[in-house]
């Protein structure tokens, strides 16, 4: 069915408006990519729209996605062909897209989760708090393909055949401290819709990341 739509304001509550004013014809609500084609618009403001919809309780949710997995699995070829420092590397080109894709795509109840496992409550699940924390970003990019990709990625990052050897003592309370600033800073971003302190954040992180990374290696060929 064909639609007849005026073009609505170029702000959040003429897209909301205009969106109420098709369910009180009858219409049926298209795709996010179909309301953006239609009304002219970016498909994150529609996004935004319809998250305030939802929240007024005059749109239902959206269809759950499938229920989350575990990491999937890797080849062992995979894990053969490379090592830490690639891993990392990749991460920079790859997280700081996804930090700017949740900036503007994350709803209410992802950023609040990507608030909470900024922090860490518990020194002893270190590694895993910050799997978590990532993983709620790459969730809310709301790219299917690239979480995905992502998730393989911290798979092979995560294989014991390529984790870099530590001292065996644990965390140091000040790079938890740290760590704990720099995910902060990343998921107030976030927070804040603001696209480029999001990314700028993320590779900030990262490349705090690969400082270390790089510093635990030269130690170990020393």
């Amino acid at each position: 069915m064909s639609l007849t739509v005026s073009k609505p304001q170029e702000n959040l509550t003429g897209i909301v408006d205009a969106l109420r004013t098709m369910q009180q014809r009858g219409d049926r609500i298209p795709s996010e990519r179909d309301l953006a084609q239609l009304f002219d618009v970016k498909r994150h403001q529609i996004r935004k729209a319809l998250e305030i919809l939802r929240e007024a309780g005059d749109l239902a949710p959206p269809p759950q996605r499938r229920a989350p997995r575990a990491l999937p699995r890797i080849s062992e070829e995979l894990v053969s062909l490379t090592n830490p420092l690639e891993v990392i590397e990749l991460r920079v080109l790859l997280e700081p897209g996804l930090a700017r894709f949740a900036s503007m795509r994350a709803s209410p109840a992802e950023i609040a989760q990507i608030l909470e496992k900024s922090q860490t409550p518990d020194p002893a699940a270190y590694g895993e708090t910050d799997l978590a924390f990532h993983l709620a970003i790459a969730t809310a990019s709301r790219n299917s393909l690239a979480s995905e990709l992502y998730q393989v990625l911290r798979q092979v990052g995560v294989d014991a055949r390529l984790r870099v050897p530590s001292d065996g003592q644990p965390k140091c309370p000040k790079r938890i401290a740290e760590r704990d600033a720099e995910h902060n800073r990343i998921a107030e971003a976030i927070a804040s819709r603001d696209p480029d302190a999001a990314e700028q954040a993320m590779r900030d992180h990262l490349r705090a990341v690969l400082r270390q990374i790089h510093a635990r290696l030269d130690a170990i060929a020393a």
